[in-house]
Formats: C-alpha cells, structure tokens, sequence
C-alpha cells in the first residue's frame, strides 16, 4: 500500500497524488500547472492505461485540467467526483480543450515566419475531453461507495467550490486497512451561496493543501458589498469602466450574487440600471450549474432567498456573452459597465482583450477577486507592472488596479487549522501539500511545533508505505532546468524560514524560564547577525 507525491508539491497548482493499493492504481486528482513552477514533477510510476480510478476534489483546472491528457495516453478508468463537479467538469474540460488547441494554432500561425521552427502540438484535443467526460462517475456528498473490493471512498462537502470534496478513502489490502482523507481546496467560511467546509472525524493519514498557510484573513468581515459598490460609483463618475478577471466558476457567480444585492438596494446612483457583462461561454454555462444544484449545495442565505422566488445571481442589466462578436461589441459601447471575464489570472480567455482595451485608460478599474499564482498576467499587473505584452504589443497600465482582500475561495491559516483540529484523534502523519514553496514548510513546521501534529512537506517524487509508516523514497526538489540555481536558493530560504519559525515557537513556550544555553545561542544569533548585515 504505497501513496507518492507527483503535483503540486511546494507549489500551489497541477494537483495530482498516486494511490497503490488493494492491487489498484489510483490519481486523487490530475491536475494542470499555471503560471511558473519552479521544480519538475516526476512521472506516473506506471503508464497511464494501468490507472483503475481517479478521484477528483473538484472541478478547477490546477485540479482536472490534464485528465483529457490521461484519456489521450490510454486511462479508461473510471472518474469519482460529486454530481456538482461532473457536471461542471463537462464544460470545463471541453473550454480547456479549445484554449489549448487555440494556443496551438496561434503558437504556430507565429512560428511560420521562423523557418526550422518546431510544430506545437495540444497537450490533449477536444475528442480527448469527450472521452473523459464519458468517464466520470457522479456521486452524492456523504454517500460511501464501493469502488472494488478492498476500496472504499466518501466525498464531503469542503466548501471551496459548487461540489467540491474533501475525499475519505479507506483501503485493506493483505489483512492491513487503513484510511487515507484527501483534503482538497479547503473553503473559506462564510461564502456567498456555498456552505461552509464541514469536518472528517477520523483518518490515519491526511493530505492536506496550504494555499494561504502563512497568511489571515481579516478578523472584521469586510462588506464586500458596499466595497464594490463604491468601486463601481467612483469608476462611472469618471466614465470608466469595472474590469474583473473571475475565475468563471465560483468566483464570478459570488460577484453576480453581490452585484444583483447593489442594484436591489439602490447603491450605485446616477447610473441607472447600469449593465453588468459576463463576457464567459464558461461562465455563462456554470451559472446554469450553480441554478441546477441549489438544493444540494447552496447555503441557508441563498436557500432562503430562492425559496422567496428570488434567483441570487441574476438581476435586470444582466447580458450574458456568448459569441465573439457579443464580445467585441461590449468594447465599442462607451457606456459605463462592469466587466467580468475569464481567466481569473489573465492568461487566457476573454479577458486578455478587454485589458488590452481598458488597462491604459486612466478612468478604468482593474479589480482581482481571486488568487494569482507566481508568473501569471494576474500578478505581473497586480504586483505594480507599468506595462504589460497582450497579442504581442505593449500597453501601458495606467487603470487603477485593486485586489479584493479577504474575498477567497480558500481558508486562511486559522481556518486550515480549524479543519485540522476537526479531527477527533490527530492523524498518524499530516502531508502538507499545495502551497507555495516556503509556504509548505512554514505551515508543517507550525502544525509540528505548535500545534502537535506529525507533519511532512514532500516534494514530487516522495514515496510513502502506508502500511509500515515509512518513507520509501524522501524525495528532494528538482528544479526545472533554466530556474535551477534559483530554485535551490529558494529551498535553503525555505528552511532557514522555517528553521526561524520552529525557533519561534521553542523561544515562546519557554517564556520566563532560565536556561544559560538559550542566552548563549542568543548571543550567537546576534553575532551572526551582525556579521551578515
């Protein structure tokens, strides 16, 4: 009974873990990497036909995205998921399909013009995408299924995203059985039309993401209400448009729920029923989802309001854009307006071309609403670019940028440890996974020294037993070729952190107590500071 990292290890997207046991090949998750990974994953210990099953978390790409490539290397297996998220995966994998095929395409319109140039091929094609979506196996939050003879799994509502799971797996295999949770994104609380993550009791061992595992979110809820209100009031006046990159499922029905309580309240004046875009055939399509999944997955707030005859996220001046043409319409109209358009981290979609037409207009506001990952058009513009290339031009970023703060799909450290201590026993070992590099080893290192855990940040390649509670293989970073040097300072930083933080954490536990060698290692500290300053 073996479990080996593969993705999104010291890294935040392309989640994928392999799962050996009761004689089955097994992915918990497939997912695609964004924006720059500064460390190489290691290949699928077998090849892809010999995967049995895959059990998907949820629907975002950093969590599905490469299983149509799986389907194109031969997996035939089944795929578990939460109704919610199959059906969301059906959309979702076929826009990823046709992104990938058009980046294709124009990578090799441009590679024409350079004789010798080598042909870009898609990771995967749309057929691919069908093929996978014939796979997925729907299933309901609390429901233990009986996936083969010595597999057993149950997904549970983690409150990240319409469907998404933390996933309990309990596996037996020779007279051994042990239990295994997946944790998935784990959800912030108090999010518009989702419900909060609910707890596991009880698992021998725990994978678990740390996204935001070195950071809080406000202790004050902000009112992201009569915050984006005043965002949309001070762009109209100067006759600018609201431009926000939303992740096209989740984040953008959050800001339509929100958007549709503005103009029921009257909160914006002097605009009238001012429209509202959501320039996404994705997202056009999710939000049929989230309509179609309201009794098993929205909260009491939004239930309450349905069941008033209101639908929480559609309002009058609400134009949803299908075609390309009701795209580039929208940029023609000088009418003030909100803007919302995929990807959420600017990569790719819609969106790069309404940043080419607003980011240099002073009287426009950029606004993010979700996460960007290191090396995307997303933080390159929020981390105070002055100019950024879209289609191989240069514009200047003159808009106003903002980020909402708080406004996460994700919990924060205390909310993380929250669902850790959720558990009636503490795990044998906690695999802290999807985070940041020096994020994952900070976050291990306060679970371990502050808070009693048995943890372990691995990189992709590490193999563990199950069944004996030791590691196989401690596998160390890889970096990627042209980033190496880099990535390895980075390691050391990563250690030295957290080598600070377990410091921390000894120096506050023995507050008020004498100890000579402490007061000599201090004054070593101190001499070593001097001499590196």
């Amino acid at each position: 009974m073996k479990l080996m990292f593969i993705g999104a290890d010291h890294e935040v997207t392309g989640s994928c873990h392999y799962l050996e046991a009761a004689g089955k090949h097994i992915l918990v998750d497939r997912g695609m990497e964004q924006g720059i990974n500064p460390f190489e994953n290691a290949e699928l210990p077998v090849q892809e036909a010999m995967i049995d099953y895959v059990f998907l978390t949820h629907a975002h790409v950093d969590h599905s995205g490469m299983l149509p490539q799986l389907f194109a290397r031969g997996f035939r297996g089944k795929i578990y998921a939460t109704r919610a998220t199959a059906e969301l995966c059906d959309i979702m994998l076929r826009d990823c399909a046709h992104i990938q095929q058009q980046e294709a395409e124009w990578k090799n319109r441009k590679a024409r013009r350079h004789s010798g140039t080598e042909k870009h091929e898609p990771p995967y094609t749309m057929e691919d995408a069908q093929g996978t979506i014939g796979l997925l196996v729907p299933c309901e939050y609390g429901e233990l299924i009986e996936v083969c003879d010595g597999i057993q799994i149950r997904f549970t509502d983690i409150g990240h995203l319409l469907g998404s799971s933390s996933i309990e797996v309990w596996a037996e295999e020779k007279g051994f059985k042990r239990k295994l949770c997946f944790s998935g994104d784990i959800g912030n609380k108090h999010q518009p039309l989702i419900r909060d993550p609910q707890p596991t009791a009880q698992a021998d061992y725990v994978i678990m993401e740390s996204t935001y595992g070195d950071r809080l979110h406000s202790t004050e809820r902000p009112d992201y209400i009569a915050g984006l209100a005043e965002v949309i009031q001070e762009t109209f006046d100067k006759g600018g448009n609201v431009v926000i990159p939303s992740f096209a499922v989740g984040r953008t029905q959050e800001i339509l729920y929100f958007l549709r309580k503005i103009k029921e309240d009257g909160l914006v004046v002097n605009h009238g029923r001012f429209p509202v875009y959501v320039d996404s055939p994705l997202a056009v399509e999710a939000t049929g989802i989230f309509e179609k999944n309201i009794y098993e997955c929205f909260d009491a707030e939004a239930l309450e309001l349905v069941h008033r005859g209101i639908n929480p996220i559609s309002f009058p001046g609400l134009h949803l854009s299908i075609t390309s043409d009701e795209s580039k319409a929208i940029n023609f109209d000088d009418t003030p307006k909100v803007i919302i358009s995929a990807s959420g981290m600017c990569d790719a979609g819609r969106i790069k071309h309404h940043l080419k037409h607003n980011l240099w207009r002073e009287e426009c506001t950029v606004l993010f609403v979700g996460y960007q990952s290191v090396g995307t058009l997303g933080r390159t513009i929020l981390e105070g670019a002055s100019e950024v290339k879209l289609f191989g031009e240069t514009v200047d970023v003159r808009a106003r940028i903002m980020a909402f703060q708080g406004l996460s799909g994700h919990a924060d450290k205390n909310g993380l440890i929250e669902w850790l201590n959720g558990f009636q026993e503490k795990p044998r070992k906690v695999f802290i996974v999807h985070g940041e590099d020096t994020v994952c080893t900070s976050f291990a290192e306060c679970l371990k020294y502050e808070h009693g855990y048995d943890t372990y940040a691995p990189f992709s390649g590490t193999r563990f037993d199950l069944i004996n509670n030791v590691f196989e293989l401690e596998a160390a970073p890889k970096a990627k070729e042209k980033k190496a040097k880099a990535a390895v300072v980075n390691s050391v930083y990563a250690r030295l952190e957290a080598a600070g933080q377990r410091l921390l954490a000894i120096i506050r536990n023995g507050k008020g107590m004498a100890n000579k060698d402490m007061g000599k290692f201090a004054d070593q500290i101190n001499a070593l500071c001097d001499k590196w300053q």
